[in-house]
């Protein structure tokens, strides 16, 4: 068992915990930390003063007194940017330099060309964290801090353990590229690879919802994937395809084909793509899923449609991980998660094809956290491996 997979009771009070707590001002103090952990002063003590030596935690004077000597209070450093995050998508990557408490310190969004290959891909984003990380946008001047790590989120299967796309089907010429491998020979920090969805799940999980244990998070945009948060900690099941929902059947015979090869799968009834797709079938002329949006916000009677179909079929699919998994939060995000009739028709079929007992406290929402999810999950990832690594 990797500390990934031990139960969340086990790592109570563990370093992650610990600096997550002090950089959510939860704690301030050695004592906070103590009475939320359950641990032992010294015990907390050992932990802190290690975090410390890292230069993880930092103390910042004497707190205020309740009695005894005034406790030295903590901090995370927020003096520069230390974790580099990209978040790729088909044809944008949002790149971010990020401090400790995984805050954005500076971000930018750069277009790219997903079918121009790995190299050229990442060799530019990875160029683009460089300068981010390096200046001060602001000033031109140098931040103190060096890189710590990179986060990277990829829109298609990736093995985690080893950081290779598996079979991706919107990304010709990644399948079998070893984003990890490619990337530690440009930059000499850990570099960490993960889902997009994976990323989004974590991100806004611990902007939105530390406190829960179980959550599902949908990234439904061009693609659509799924986020597993559970006992606190993001789920990846045995080789990283945990929560990839874009291939399970919703259609029977006939059915719209897919990029994978079979036909009615929920990507290529309910993505972005299979949207803009259907609407150029009837004869709307649609380029991309902007122009769709752009449709169902003026509402578009053939797009309107579309999208309650859309959100009826991953309505379906989340019904069964609902029934199954029993979350406490539904959370979707992506491009179509402001598009209201998708919305309204995923939650009441939820609602329908759920037990009651699955949905009687059960959350339904948007993702709101923003363009900066991504990255500020790919920035947590770097940060659990450097306070803990597996």
């Amino acid at each position: 068992m990797t500390i990934d997979d031990a139960p969340r009771d086990a790592l109570r009070g563990g370093p992650r915990e610990l600096l997550r707590w002090v950089a959510t001002g939860a704690a301030v103090s050695r004592a906070d930390l103590s009475r939320l952990s359950g641990l032992s002063p010294s015990t907390v003590s050992q932990r802190v003063e290690a975090l410390i030596n890292q230069g993880l935690l930092e103390e910042t004077g004497a707190g205020r007194s309740r009695g005894g000597r005034r406790p030295r209070q903590l901090a995370v450093p927020t003096g520069g940017a230390v974790v580099g995050a990209i978040d790729l998508g088909a044809h944008h990557a949002r790149v971010g330099a990020l401090d400790l408490s995984g805050r954005v310190v500076r971000a930018r969004t750069l277009p790219v060309r997903i079918e121009d290959g790995p190299e050229s891909v990442l060799g530019t984003l990875l160029a683009e964290v460089a300068t981010l990380v390096g200046s001060d946008s602001a000033a031109g001047d140098s931040v103190p801090g060096a890189l710590r790590g990179v986060g990277i989120g990829i829109p298609g299967p990736v093995q985690h353990a080893t950081g290779r796309i598996v079979s991706p089907s919107r990304m010709p010429g990644w399948n079998g590229f070893d984003v990890a491998a490619f990337c530690a020979g440009r930059v000499d920090v850990p570099v960490i690879v993960d889902n997009d969805a994976n990323l989004m799940a974590l991100g806004a999980h611990r902007t939105a919802h530390p406190e829960l244990d179980h959550a599902i998070y949908i990234k439904a945009g061009t693609g659509i994937g799924s986020g597993v948060i559970s006992s606190g900690r993001l789920h990846r099941g045995a080789q990283g395809s945990a929560g990839d929902i874009s291939h399970c059947r919703v259609v029977a015979d006939p059915a719209p084909p897919c990029t994978c090869g079979n036909a009615g799968c929920l990507e290529a009834v309910a993505s972005g793509a299979a949207l803009v797709t259907a609407l150029r079938e009837q004869g709307v002329p649609v380029s991309d899923l902007t122009g769709v949006i752009r449709l169902i916000d003026d509402g578009d009677r053939q797009a309107t449609a579309l999208a309650r179909q859309a959100g009826r079929a991953v309505g379906e699919i989340l019904a069964v991980v609902v029934n199954f998994f029993n979350p406490q939060v539904v959370a979707i995000g992506g491009r179509l998660a402001d598009c209201e009739p998708l919305l309204a028709s995923m939650r009441a079929t939820l609602y329908e094809r759920c037990l009651p007992l699955a949905t009687q406290t059960l959350l339904i929402e948007r993702v709101a956290a923003g363009q900066d999810v991504g990255i500020t999950g790919a920035a947590h990832l770097v940060i659990d491996h450097v306070v803990a690594p597996a």
